[in-house]
């Protein structure tokens, strides 16, 4: 689908001016009493439209291929400001159009006339309907977006990191025949970290074709695709010695038990990314698994990756920030979490042809963020 990005973004969202400073979003933020803004109690405007991303390449994991995503592209304004999230949702999670247009349609944002009320909304937007992660995730990262514009300073300020310690970013290389993987990774020379998707028994020929071009450390993704422990585990230790990092989603992610099995006996961290999700989920993992990969589409949005990285550090967890195939909108949103995890897999803007927004970018194969207020789109 066709969109008109100026008629989308060019209704005052790049206004990130304002004189609420942020010990005056601190203080709206908790809900306090007695710090008053200049609002004139008009409620937050919702509004959202369908998009189509295509893909460079014929993306292909385990399970599946795919050569487009669907996303909706979602605003929020509210006084002249205006925020841009996103809900990216590959077929396999569950999501549409369809249902996107549906969930988003039920909301009633207009009632809210604060948007510093940042969990009161959030916890709104959770619980109007079971399900709808992506959609949820939109509105959750315009509504950052905004507040970050409001206060004119973009979240990873707001939250306190140092823009410059930023890590790499993977770069996924999907299965495919050994001469389009030699052209993938020779496209892919800037990066400094490759993340390799496994797991259809293709697994030396895909690691060996890639040896050939580079020597590069390399990350791979199974996304579930091992059904025999011994023989994963057997794999994991050859993986090794071709300098793999760290190996994702091994197993059925139903099957803790395995997994715990095989993360004792790996040489190498293992991270769930199909066993995580939520909040919930996260202490369940402990043992199983040596981290967990939090993706916005997956947990409803920045508010709980927030939350989800903070609790895995606590339980001594790594922490990974991936993205579906995404626009730069929800790839920046996820990036302002970057500098306080292990690993980044924020690639997901780059393996699309019709981005219709500028944000985050890579520098030697390092994730750069915009200094732009909010999650840092124009």
């Amino acid at each position: 689908m066709k969109l008109d990005r100026r008629k989308f973004i060019g209704s005052g969202g790049l206004l990130a001016g304002g004189a609420c400073l942020l010990p005056l979003f601190s203080a709206c933020n908790s809900g306090k009493e007695g710090v008053k803004a200049n609002y004139s109690g008009s409620g937050l405007k919702l509004s959202f439209e369908p998009y189509d991303l295509q893909l460079k390449h014929v993306f292909t994991i385990a399970s599946f291929s795919r050569t487009t995503t669907p996303v909706m592209l979602v605003k929020i304004e509210w006084e002249g400001f205006v925020g841009y999230g996103e809900a990216s949702m590959p077929p396999y999670l569950g999501e549409s159009h369809k249902t996107a247009t549906k969930f988003l349609s039920s909301l009633k944002l207009d009632q809210f006339t604060d948007p510093f009320r940042l969990n009161e909304i959030l916890s709104y937007v959770d619980g109007v309907a079971e399900g709808n992660c992506a959609a949820k995730a939109s509105v959750d990262i315009a509504l950052h977006d905004l507040i970050g514009k409001i206060v004119d300073k973009p979240w990873f300020q707001i939250w306190g990191y140092n823009q410059e310690d930023t890590p790499l970013t993977t770069f996924t290389i999907g299965i495919d025949k050994p001469e389009v993987v030699t052209e993938k990774v020779k496209e892919a020379a800037r990066y400094k970290i490759l993340k390799v998707k496994i797991g259809r028994g293709t697994d030396e020929e895909m690691i060996n074709t890639i040896r050939k071009v580079t020597d590069i450390p390399l990350c791979v993704d199974v996304n579930q695709g091992w059904k025999d422990k011994r023989e994963a585990l057997d794999k994991i230790h050859w993986l090794k010695e071709q300098g793999v990092v760290f190996v994702e989603q091994p197993m059925d992610k139903y099957d803790l038990d395995t997994m715990a099995w095989l993360t004792q006996h790996s040489p190498l961290p293992t991270i769930a990314d199909e066993g995580v999700q939520r909040l919930v989920d996260v202490p369940k993992l402990k043992g199983a698994y040596s981290g967990i990969n939090i993706k916005l589409m997956k947990c409803t949005g920045m508010r709980e990756a927030h939350k989800m990285m903070n609790l895995a550090k606590a339980l001594d967890m790594k922490v990974m920030i991936g993205c579906m195939t995404e626009t730069s909108c929800g790839v920046s949103a996820a990036a302002q979490l970057s500098p306080m995890v292990d690993w980044a897999d924020l690639d997901g803007n780059l393996l699309i042809s019709n981005d219709p927004y500028k944000g985050v970018t890579v520098q030697n194969g390092k994730v750069i963020l915009p200094k732009r207020s909010g999650i840092g789109i124009n």
